[in-house]
């Protein structure tokens, strides 16, 4: 059996080979029993409502028709919402709907698309669950042509809408949109042409349309003490005490805290800590520090804007920790030498997407201190960032991340936006229609936002 000559952090392993994407029935039953259960727990036993329900329930019922075909542009600013959605609306849509009226053609359902890493770190149930209720993995920064004709394949078909997060990954804020790709705007008008030009099965006037989808939390009294309980647990990680005879605030606690951690961070990348800069601009340095250290550690010469950078570095490492061009048998007719090397490739990996990590929720975190009087959403929301500032700080991930249970989860949708309906335009203009139908959506989503903490 091989033994590593020098014992690596990490050893690489055969690629994860995953089949194709398919809706299996027996995984469809297996939800059936204990779909309520893991939501539960994934969510602390939040209630679940959905506001705007006229809309979900009319684009569902075309698309499952027939008579049209739905991109949903869900929000991610908490990592958990494809979970969620995809309980929702297996389990509770078509109840919901059938008392108002609706009745839809066949089992609600709707087609994720994925980044091909997430079945690499995802797990077990990951590599189970996903390809298994039909969902769709890609590349963010590679000629992926496979998994793109899966994907148009998918809105061709109309089987069920297709659901993509425009922010293109957790966007860890639930009152901002922090950022948004293009991507499901291109990939909309590309299939609404197509579809108009070949006459899509038979049915010219089977419109295609983006469905905007936001995902809200709101807390009680137990997330109000989980939020003081996190807090806490930050300050011990910081060794902070406060035994002033005036207590701060908790305004200035998180101050102190978040100070603290940049100020490590500085060190580490050798910055020197400047007061007259703004908290934003010092965090934004290291943010730019840590991703330069990534990509020198695997020699990749920075090119793109940051977030192509910031993918290009994540791939990498994965494609170096499961090897994309090896099986199990491959790996074990290395010769000694070789097997070391990949080893050390994968430990060496490890520790530059460590600092991929902090550039990534970095580039986020740059959200006003809250006051006494900021909703306490917000109050949540930022601790369980700061946690993650921390978290990051150390070397960790999204699956160190700390959620505080809350006391309602509200899905809102708004308006579709018709891309069928602007085909003239994109003929004619095509960059012009693609940025107005994004700052449409844009739009669509801070509406959205605006309208759930007036009614709240």
């Amino acid at each position: 059996m091989y033994k590593p000559y020098y014992k690596p952090v990490l050893n690489a392993f055969a690629d994860i080979k995953i089949p194709e994407p398919k809706v299996s029935k027996l995984i469809l039953f297996i939800l059936t029993i204990i779909g309520k259960t893991y939501i539960n727990i994934l969510f602390g036993f939040a209630k679940i409502v959905l506001h705007n329900d006229k809309i979900l329930f009319e684009s569902f019922s075309s698309a499952l028709s027939g008579k049209s075909r739905c991109l949903i542009a869900f929000r991610h600013p908490d990592g958990r919402e494809p979970q969620l959605l995809t309980w929702f609306f297996l389990f509770r849509l078509a109840k919901l709907a059938s008392k108002k009226g609706y009745k839809f053609k066949k089992r609600p359902h709707a087609i994720f698309v994925y980044g091909y890493e997430v079945v690499r770190w995802g797990g077990a149930l990951a590599r189970l669950f996903m390809p298994n209720l039909g969902a769709i993995p890609i590349h963010h920064t590679k000629m992926d042509s496979k998994g793109m004709a899966r994907l148009y394949n998918s809105i061709y078909e109309g089987k069920y809408p297709l659901a993509l997060a425009p922010e293109g990954q957790v966007s860890y804020s639930t009152d901002t949109v922090p950022r948004l790709e293009a991507g499901i705007v291109r990939i909309g008008f590309t299939a609404a042409s197509k579809m108009n030009e070949n006459n899509q099965n038979e049915k010219p006037d089977c419109p295609l349309e983006i469905l905007p989808l936001s995902v809200h939390f709101r807390y009680g009294k137990k997330g109000k003490a989980g939020a003081l309980k996190l807090l806490k647990k930050i300050e011990k990680i910081c060794g902070i005490k406060n035994e002033q005879p005036q207590k701060p605030s908790f305004t200035e606690r998180l101050n102190t805290c978040r100070n603290f951690i940049l100020e490590l961070n500085e060190k580490r990348y050798g910055i020197k800590t400047d007061s007259s800069m703004s908290f934003d601009e010092r965090l934004e340095k290291t943010v730019h520090s840590a991703l330069e250290t990534a990509e020198k550690i695997k020699c990749i010469k920075p090119e793109g804007d940051f977030f192509m950078r910031l993918y290009k570095v994540r791939h990498e490492c994965w494609d170096k920790i499961y090897l994309p061009n090896l099986d199990i048998g491959d790996l074990k007719k290395l010769n000694f030498i070789n097997h070391n090397i990949i080893d050390l490739d994968a430990s060496q990996s490890w520790y530059a997407s460590r600092h991929q990590e902090y550039a990534d929720f970095g580039w986020y975190f740059k959200h006003l201190l809250p006051k006494e009087d900021t909703p306490l959403h917000l109050k949540i929301e930022y601790v369980q960032n700061l946690w993650d500032f921390a978290n990051r700080t150390m070397g960790g991930a999204i699956s160190g991340r700390i959620n505080i249970p809350a006391d309602k989860v509200i899905i809102k949708a708004a308006s579709p936006i018709n891309l069928t309906a602007r085909l003239s335009q994109y003929k004619e203009d095509r960059r012009g229609t693609i940025e107005n139908t994004m700052a449409d959506l844009e739009n669509a989503y801070l509406n959205c936002i605006t309208e759930v903490n007036s009614e709240v």
